[in-house]
């Protein structure tokens, strides 16, 4: 399965061949470097591990350093290892967005959106007071009651309550790749993907 890494550039909308619009990301991936290859001899599995971005050698720390020296390699900003690399990959090879082609379908995980501590309405779709029942009278957004009895007379773990929001990391399936610049290394991919503007994600076929 080919994969690569990229940065989430915004959204746009394109018109399809029958004429519906398309709402996509654009998303500027790669070109990343082949840092590592992995073997079930040497390692027990076979991966392949992408850099992706240029770093400043002088803020890479001694561990990274040498790593990159090994591998002949610039020093990167970001290191992902996919597995199940289907592609022949040495180290130093460059991964382009050719791997993939229109009509491909992609899974694209990325960090969603951090929001901070929210209530139980926005975090878990909770609809507010209905019947003015369950101890939230006269508190609209209120959770109400979250206990049993006197017995167990505790609160049950992975009860939803509110809490921080956002910031995890979410994988999106079956997103379809509408268009490929191969000059500009951009991905046109129908839908929406997680995380904000700027932010890193990591696209699997």
């Amino acid at each position: 399965m080919p994969a690569i890494i990229g940065k989430k550039v915004g959204m746009t909308s394109i018109y399809a061949e029958e004429g519906v619009n398309v709402a996509c990301t654009i998303v500027q991936a790669g070109p990343c470097t082949v840092t590592q290859v992995k073997d079930m001899d040497s390692d027990g599995y076979s991966s392949v591990q992408l850099g992706f971005g240029q770093a400043n050698p002088k803020r890479v720390n001694a561990p990274l350093a040498g790593h990159f020296a090994k591998a002949g390699v610039k020093a990167m900003v970001n290191l992902k290892e996919f597995r199940d690399f289907d592609i022949e990959a040495k180290v130093g090879d460059e991964i382009t967005v050719e791997v993939f082609e229109e009509g491909d379908y992609v899974a694209v995980t990325g960090t969603s959106k951090g929001k901070g501590f929210q209530g139980v309405v926005k975090r878990h779709g909770f609809h507010g007071v209905g019947d003015a029942t369950h101890g939230q009278h006269n508190r609209l957004r209120a959770p109400g009651s979250i206990g049993a009895a006197s017995y167990p007379a505790r609160v049950f773990k992975g009860m939803r309550m509110a809490g921080r929001t956002g910031g995890d990391q979410v994988k999106v399936k079956n997103l379809e790749v509408v268009k490929v610049f191969k000059d500009k290394n951009l991905l046109l991919i129908k839908g929406a993907l997680p995380g904000a503007k700027g932010s890193l994600v990591y696209i699997e076929k």
